[in-house]
């Protein structure tokens, strides 16, 4: 079950990896579109599946406090937008 959900993950990953790899930022040089692509999104990419396991371990308390979009949000949300939807090189986004 472990072995089909990681490589469920990893799949999804590089498939969205490159979804918007061909939008680059007005804003950003070369410069910050390379470290984006270098090392940014594989952190964003590293902080989704994280924040995936922390929300499944904190869904509970989640769901007592009924606080589940918030905290779904917070730690998946935020870091899958980083990731697959944000701009390359659009370091601005990052602060939100």
């Amino acid at each position: 079950m472990r072995a089909k959900l990681l490589t469920t993950i990893c799949v999804l990953a590089i498939g969205f990896g490159g979804a918007s790899s061909g939008f680059a930022a007005e804003n950003g040089g070369p410069l910050e579109t390379a470290a984006d692509a270098l090392v940014v999104r594989p952190a964003c990419l590293a902080a989704t599946v994280v924040g995936s396991v922390v929300f499944v371990v904190a869904l509970p308390a989640a769901l007592l406090s009924k606080s589940v979009k918030k905290t779904a949000n917070t730690l998946i949300g935020k870091p899958a937008y980083a990731t697959f939807t944000r701009p390359l090189g659009d370091m601005e986004a990052l602060k939100d």
